[in-house]
């Protein structure tokens, strides 16, 4: 039985993929949540529940992505962490922040849709904006609270390679302990209990879309965000959680046994594959918010209108006062008043 010092080392493999995955994780969660974010704040107005939702879930994924170029920073220095103790707690706590936010937040958009879909009358009462404001300062609080371990854990200086290493827990068993309550705790809590909510949901959703065929035909716009909704969310938790969670707790009950170099250097490998596809939440995010947000299109027409109209209303001011439309034609009507004098 082989063990990782025996071994070849992955490092390449790995600093390659996670600063070319981190890279385009960075340019495309910036890119569509701080567009996202935007939108949604200047059409605050037309506030509700689900806008209350997005409007979160787009802040923790911009949290989470601002900390990605360090991570890409660590390993274009394969694996040598220079940027001090503090920062790499903090990159490695939004990570796991943003994972569960959005987990969190998903559920609470789900079970929102599945009240207004199938008891649209509690939904007036139960799916105010007030309520999911008080949601969402819960799950900010419960999850920045159980992902605090997180904060304990900074850089340490490994003495084989001569390198300050983060984002890698050292390899003493009282640590893979911790890290296997840990998972145990974020699996149930952070992964089977929302997902399994969600599951139920979307049940509910699908039976009364099936069932109430008539209302629903009437409801269209309704039925077609809730399907789009179940597709992404879906494609959300099959691509992003579920590899990641899976995958990381066989590969703690790995640690715990020898076995061969093929063996544990393909273990190495998918830890880094499922990794990139869990940090990678933050692009689904965006396609929730376009394809199955509430009114999220017409938000994005509101705030084409109102852009181009304090666009005019600026080039109207820059326009020099001779070539202004009013004032030309008072102008042209004093000249011909002149004239006719």
């Amino acid at each position: 039985m082989a063990n990782n010092t025996t071994c070849p080392s992955i490092d390449d493999f790995r600093n390659q993929v996670y600063s070319t995955a981190y890279s385009i994780i960075t340019i495309f969660g910036l890119v569509g949540n701080g567009f996202a974010l935007v939108v949604l704040i200047r059409t605050y107005r037309q506030s509700s529940a689900f806008h209350v939702y997005m409007l979160n879930l787009a802040v923790a994924d911009l949290l989470c992505v601002c900390t990605l170029p360090f991570r890409v920073l660590y390993y274009v220095h394969k694996g040598h962490w220079t940027l001090g103790d503090f920062l790499c707690r903090i990159s490695s706590y939004a990570l796991y922040v943003n994972l569960y936010c959005s987990i969190f937040f998903m559920m609470a958009m789900s079970f929102t849709r599945f009240l207004a879909i199938v008891f649209p009358v509690q939904n007036l009462r139960m799916g105010t904006e007030r309520r999911a404001r008080v949601v969402c300062a819960g799950i900010w609080v419960f999850i920045c609270a159980t992902s605090s371990p997180f904060l304990l854990s900074g850089q340490h200086f490994d003495p084989k390679t001569n390198k300050t290493k983060c984002f890698e827990p050292p390899e003493e068993s009282s640590s893979l302990k911790k890290l296997e309550v840990l998972n145990y705790f974020s699996l149930v809590v952070g992964f089977l209990v929302p997902f399994l909510v969600i599951l139920v949901c979307y049940v509910g959703i699908v039976r009364a879309l099936l069932g109430n065929t008539n209302a629903m035909k009437r409801q269209q716009n309704t039925r077609t965000k809730a399907i789009r909704m179940i597709v992404v969310v879906m494609l959300a938790f099959l691509i992003s959680f579920m590899p990641y969670h899976v995958q990381r707790t066989v590969h703690l009950h790995f640690k715990k046994q020898g076995a061969s170099c093929d063996e544990i250097n393909s273990m190495q490998k998918s830890v880094v594959i499922t990794l990139c596809l869990a940090a990678a939440n933050s692009c689904f995010d965006p396609m929730l918010y376009f394809f199955s947000g509430e009114n999220f299109r017409n938000r994005l027409s509101t705030f084409r209108k109102a852009s181009v109209n304090s666009l005019n209303m600026k080039r109207n001011r820059n326009l020099p006062s001779s070539a202004h439309p009013l004032q030309q034609s008072e102008h042209e009507k004093c000249i011909s008043s002149s004239k006719l004098g």
